[in-house]
């Protein structure tokens, strides 16, 4: 009977290791990383508001490439260096028909406090990468709002690797009003257009992470996906290297994961409410709402996990996502990824 009473406490002990396991799993993926954060892994810089002009919020990187290789995209009629491509107060506008005239701090940021440009993340016309949120198309009080929750603190990444947060955190802080409006206008001024291409997928090109999160496929056999989603761009070097506003992603998701989202967001099972009873038919959201068709898997699941996890606050959001997994999530991300914006 001992024996027994010992193998029944040593069984519990390890359901309850594997029950533990199970509730810090979180989606890496979604942040621009392959593996969950580990004890001696560092974490994002703090950007503390009393240094002006602000310190740089991102990882440390090496020093920038002296190069004078002028590069070019399809329909460009300009040509740039990476330099020029990643210039923090200025970076290379490529496409400039492609959008309205950009105000100052969108085109060159605020070089006396150390805003970077706007458009050095989020491009020219607002779509974005992965690791940054395509802000084309959104309402202007929208973002107007999210700029005052980064500033406050409501805002904040559940994983304390992503930096970008933190460095929007303190834009935030720093813009003027005018320049905050400014730039809410202009990006609210333009429609997101298709940007994602969605695959279901068993495996996936193996990826490498940039310093800021970017995932980048590279050479190798096939790796399993298993219950990630796998966001690749769809011409690497015109994203990774030349910043190519028009050149979208890849996302790789698990078998299966479109139609489960979609019915879930749907008829919410029970366990969340109809995504459209706040975004609209189509997901494409109102003159208030943001529309989330369309933008990509990796954004939509971390703004997911952030308000699950409760670093982005949000009295609406909160109650919708308090009973989904982390399935549920990657399904719905899937799901909306997938949809025409």
């Amino acid at each position: 009977m001992k024996r027994c009473a010992g193998l029944a406490v040593f069984v519990i002990v390890v359901t309850a290791v594997v029950l533990v396991a199970a509730e810090v799993r979180q989606p890496d993926w979604a942040y621009g990383y392959l593996k969950p954060l580990g004890p001696n892994d560092p974490v994002a810089p703090p950007c503390p508001i009393s240094v002006r002009p602000f310190p740089d919020c991102a990882y440390a990187s090496g020093p920038a490439l002296e190069d004078a290789i002028k590069l070019e995209l399809p329909g460009a009629a300009a040509k740039f260096t990476r330099s020029e491509a990643y210039f923090d107060y200025g970076p290379a506008d490529w496409y400039p028909g492609d959008h309205p005239p950009m105000p100052e701090i969108v085109a060159k940021g605020n070089r006396s406090v150390g805003i970077r440009a706007c458009a050095l993340c989020h491009f020219p016309n607002g779509q974005g990468k992965t690791e940054n949120g395509g802000v084309a198309g959104l309402p202007a009080a929208y973002i107007l709002g999210q700029l005052r929750d980064f500033k406050s603190g409501v805002r904040r990444s559940a994983d304390p690797r992503k930096a970008n947060t933190n460095e929007m955190a303190q834009i935030a802080r720093l813009l003027t009003e005018e320049e905050a409006k400014g730039a809410a206008a202009y990006f609210a001024s333009m429609k997101w257009r298709p940007w994602v291409k969605v695959m279901e997928a068993d495996e996936v090109p193996p990826v490498r992470r940039t310093t800021n999160g970017l995932l980048l496929p590279v050479a190798g056999l096939p790796v399993p996906l298993g219950d990630r989603i796998i966001e690749v761009p769809e011409n690497p070097e015109w994203t990774e290297v030349m910043r190519d506003p028009r050149s979208g992603f890849i996302a790789y998701v698990p078998v299966g994961s479109v139609a489960k989202g979609e019915s879930l967001a749907a008829n919410g099972q029970g366990r969340t409410t109809q995504c459209a009873v706040c975004h609209g038919p189509g997901l494409k959201g109102t003159a208030a709402i943001p529309g989330i068709a369309g933008r990509t898997a990796s954004y939509l699941m971390r703004q997911l996990w952030d308000f699950n996890q409760g670093t982005r606050k949000n009295q609406a959001m909160a109650p919708v996502v308090a009973k989904l997994s982390l399935d549920d999530m990657t399904c719905l991300a899937a799901y909306v990824a997938s949809l025409a914006p």
